[in-house]
């Protein structure tokens, strides 16, 4: 069997036909199905990635110490988390570390991934590339005993892709045991955890959660919302500091390695908070426009209380026809709950990255179905 048997074809092509229809509907498609940033890089983050360009040697796997210095003051400074700064080890963009983190871990045919059951899809292909046994579950402590292998890596979202639910610090702890007692490594993806609306979320790092103790703990970050780094692929993880350190030798081993301009961008994006507020702010403007006509077009919002989407039901459409029906009557494109697992089958995602412009055009639009 080759490896890309062993995957499913990647969901989002499914949507190539509804982009066909959608860009007949006068004034064009409003596109808000992939959360890609769409607003500009910062200027003090472009100038750090200039200034950095003469850049011919290779970087170093770990980054500089200037950069491990700047996540782990930005952990404190806004996540009240404290790490060693040669904990931090930067990514090439958080998916790729999603989805190769069991292989990283050594995990195989004999251990199982568990991932929530409303979730992200490269957690269960991370499972797969591993040859490992993809488990979705909805409890912060699965009934062991029925895993198709030993608990190998358990990861919690929160605020979750696509829900946008946030998980109280007392689930968290839960989950955090459970992954202990089973001698589990606990991988926490928060790449949206500064994007909370009417709740806070609160890191897997945070003493509250971990008991002020990070072993078998990990943490996932992204740049590419916070700072519209998506195209720099700039990320970081950092937790436990064995756990850490033996991610940083496989890293080594295996040549993955953040560009030497991208970790001066890193490195400049995480000392600068204003950049963010500012983007934050944008969202949030973007947010309400989208959840009024969302429900002024019927649909009820659920959950959505963090994160970059809102997570819609309609009482007459399950997650496939509300996505062509607003394809078709409305030149909205939005992401069909269906691509996170079951649960999300009465759903859509609808994504606040399209400029201005185009929500403010697309809440017209959904006012006027």
């Amino acid at each position: 069997m080759t490896l890309a048997s062993r995957l499913p074809e990647y969901p989002w092509d499914e949507l190539a036909p509804l982009k066909e229809k959608a860009s007949i509907f006068p004034n064009g498609p409003v596109d808000l199905s992939i959360g890609t940033p769409v607003d500009s890089v910062p200027a003090v983050i472009q100038a750090a990635l200039s200034a950095a360009a003469d850049a011919p040697g290779y970087p170093q796997t770990a980054g500089t110490p200037a950069l491990r210095a700047a996540a782990a003051g930005w952990l404190s400074r806004v996540l009240d988390v404290q790490v060693a700064p040669e904990t931090v080890l930067p990514v090439i963009g958080t998916k790729e570390i999603v989805a190769w983190l069991p292989t990283l871990l050594g995990l195989g045919p004999a251990d199982a991934v568990l991932y929530p059951s409303l979730a992200y899809p490269t957690y269960d292909i991370g499972a797969k590339l591993a040859g490992a046994s993809g488990v979705a579950t909805a409890e912060a402590q699965p009934d062991a005993a029925s895993l198709p292998g030993r608990p190998g890596l358990y990861w919690v979202n929160s605020p979750s892709n696509p829900s946008g639910e946030v998980k109280t610090a007392s689930w968290l702890r839960s989950a955090v045991a459970w992954a202990r007692s089973n001698r589990c490594v606990l991988a926490a993806d928060e790449c949206y955890i500064t994007l909370g609306w009417s709740a806070t979320p609160v890191s897997v790092l945070h003493s509250s959660v971990s008991g002020g103790a990070l072993d078998g703990l990990i943490a996932v970050h992204s740049l590419s919302k916070r700072s519209n780094l998506a195209g720099y692929r700039a990320g970081f993880i950092t937790g436990d500091p064995a756990l850490m350190k033996e991610l940083l030798l496989v890293c080594k081993q295996a040549g993955m390695i953040v560009p030497g301009p991208v970790l001066a961008a890193m490195t400049a994006a995480l000392a600068d908070d204003a950049h963010a507020s500012v983007q934050k702010a944008r969202y949030e403007a973007r947010r309400a426009i989208l959840a009024d006509g969302l429900t002024a077009a019927g649909f009820r919002i659920d959950h959505s209380e963090a994160g970059l989407y809102l997570w819609a039901s309609h009482p007459d459409h399950d997650s496939r026809s509300a996505t062509e029906w607003l394809a078709t009557k409305a030149g909205i494109l939005v992401g069909p709950g269906h691509f996170y697992g079951p649960d999300g089958e009465r759903h859509i995602r609808v994504a606040l990255t399209a400029t201005d412009e185009r929500v403010a055009e697309a809440g017209q639009r959904l006012r006027a179905l």
